[in-house]
């Protein structure tokens, strides 16, 4: 039975029931934390860790599922605050918060950082990274969270700046400027941590870069390889005229080969990003991750060619950085349809035998399953979000289309059960009319080319979708008021956690969907949750700070939910 949870302001009239804490100052405290940080082995066991979430996805699968299973379908009515966190910074809230002996991490808008205590939301120090008042970054200024490792926190930041911090103190240790931000590079992701690396991407493609994958030693800084995403010989590709399911492009490729002896250049500014933390397999040592738009974005007529390795599911070798494979899901993109929101793997069965598999929801509305060892398309699932007019190219008067240059699935990272089979996609349904315009490259400009804008008078709203990973189809889905941006989290416990704009929380049950408890968080839950066990209690932790990019309410409470105690 569907039971609805305590909203915000009943919650504070509880308060001697909860435990408010408030940021301390600007330095770090003297407390410190306690205890040792994951190296390489606890890393790569992170997978059957279920107590702690030692990274942005739980593990190198990114798969964001917990095996815990304290908090149950049959309790999940009797989820209640344990305590609050407010950070005091008011602006989008993304972060993936990361918990290690009893400490956890979290990042905000603007590339602050808090070291807490897990039990009780105490501040143990703080970290305020200088920003110049300059930078240059689409679709706000937030950071998605921090990798761990080796006594270390390591954050990217919106200056493009990878900065290492004693995970004890908060003093910073060394910091590296991987690209420079008056360019309009810039970096919101969650550092992956492997094997003695720490592996960033930028984003950017907005402003004209090129962007890359780039790894550093963990202990030193020191660079040790990149990976242009955009490569400087071959990246027209197959001139392609569909989909590799078959889709058709509608491009003249014609006038674009007749034009790309003029702009065999493009791909110095080629564009795209990684926004969002990579998966890894250990046994491959492949690194997957996604990459976004080409540049300019919508102006497909100044980059002739399928412009690789933009819109695809990449995987590189983790030891030197070299393409392993890639996939392209939309060759020369002109519709915003990155693929942002993160691979992560799974074991797939197909015809009878088991396939190590990669996945990924994409702005086209689909989920892609990938052999992750070859790149080769094992099904693209059903769609998520409804297509109408689907890759109808961008004219001068505007041209209107499903999914829009949101998606889709946006940056929002999916999770997966081993119990039900089943990933779960939060995604978008706005449509938008595209328009194309010729505009010239300017350092540090918006170099886009084109326009897209919502619809007046047509509804949008979210969808939220369990897709079954052997066959493809949707297993059930449910419709919010809203689109959703912020991921999800699949625990033992049979559920499935998700936020919205609107600042619900919600818990549904992963097999058939019911919703079974929501929160109420006064601010848009726009970030993706996690799930830690402390002295035998499993607690469940979202940030709820709303959304640059869909103007949902403001706020700054990280907001931890346990059980009532035993």
């Amino acid at each position: 039975m569907t039971r609805r949870g305590l909203g915000f302001c009943s919650v504070l009239a509880l308060v001697v029931s909860l435990l408010f804490v408030s940021p301390q100052g600007g330095r770090p405290t003297k407390v410190q934390a306690q205890g040792s940080m994951p190296d390489a082995a606890a890393l790569l066991a992170a997978v059957n860790n279920s107590k702690e979430w030692l990274i942005y996805g739980h593990d190198y699968t990114n798969d964001r599922y917990s095996g815990l299973d304290q908090i149950s379908t049959s309790n999940v009515s009797q989820l209640a605050p344990r305590w609050i966190f407010q950070t005091g910074i008011v602006a989008s809230f993304e972060t993936t918060p990361v918990v290690s002996n009893g400490v956890m991490y979290i990042t905000t808008a603007y590339n602050h950082l808090f070291a807490l205590n897990a039990r009780t939301g105490k501040q143990i120090w703080r970290y305020d990274h200088k920003l110049g008042g300059a930078e240059i970054y689409c679709c706000g200024p937030v950071n998605r969270g921090v990798g761990l490792g080796y006594g270390t926190v390591y954050m990217a930041t919106l200056n493009a700046q990878l900065v290492a911090l004693d995970a004890a103190t908060g003093k910073v240790k060394w910091t590296k400027q991987v690209a420079d931000p008056t360019l309009g590079y810039a970096m919101t992701i969650a550092p992956l941590v492997y094997k003695n690396i720490v592996i960033v991407g930028t984003s950017g493609a907005e402003y004209g870069v090129r962007g890359f994958l780039q790894a550093f030693d963990a202990t030193t800084g020191a660079a040790m390889w990149r990976f242009y995403v955009i490569p400087d010989k071959g990246w027209e590709g197959k001139w392609a005229t569909t989909t590799p399911e078959g889709d058709p492009l509608h491009r003249d490729i014609a006038a674009e080969k007749a034009a790309f002896a003029k702009y065999k250049d493009a791909w110095k500014r080629g564009g795209g990003s990684t926004w969002v933390t990579p998966a890894a397999d250990p046994d491959l040592n492949l690194i997957y991750f996604g990459v976004g738009n080409p540049s300019p974005d919508l102006d497909g007529a100044v980059r002739p060619g399928d412009n690789l390795y933009t819109e695809s599911i990449v995987a590189v070798n983790a030891a030197n950085g070299q393409l392993a494979w890639y996939y392209q899901e939309v060759p020369h993109d002109v519709w915003d349809l990155d693929q942002t929101s993160p691979p992560l793997l799974f074991n797939a069965n197909v015809n009878g035998q088991t396939i190590p598999a990669v996945g990924a929801a994409g702005k086209t509305g689909w989920f892609y399953i990938l052999d992750r060892r070859t790149g080769k398309r094992i099904l693209r699932s059903e769609e998520f979000v409804r297509h109408e007019n689907l890759f109808a190219q961008p004219t001068a008067q505007g041209v209107r289309m499903l999914p829009g240059a949101n998606g889709g699935a946006e940056w929002s990272p999916s999770s997966y059960s081993p119990q039900t089979n089943d990933v779960y996609v939060a995604a978008l349904e706005q449509p938008m009319t595209y328009a194309v315009h010729n505009a010239p490259y300017a350092k540090g400009k918006l170099w886009l080319g084109s326009a897209f804008t919502g619809i007046a008078g047509e509804k949008q709203y979210g969808t939220f979708t369990a897709i079954d990973v052997t066959t493809g189809k949707v297993a059930w889905q449910k419709k919010v008021d809203q689109p959703m941006m912020g991921g999800s989290l699949a625990t033992a416990g049979g559920l499935v956690f998700t936020g919205e704009g609107n600042g619900a929380f919600d818990a549904f049950d992963a097999k058939t969907g019911e919703l079974l408890w929501q929160f109420q968080a006064g601010a848009g839950v726009n970030a993706a949750p996690m799930a830690f066990e402390l002295d035998g209690q499993e607690y469940v932790a979202v940030a709820a700070g709303g959304n640059f990019q869909l103007s949902y309410p403001y706020g700054d409470a990280l907001i931890v939910f346990g059980l009532p105690k035993r």
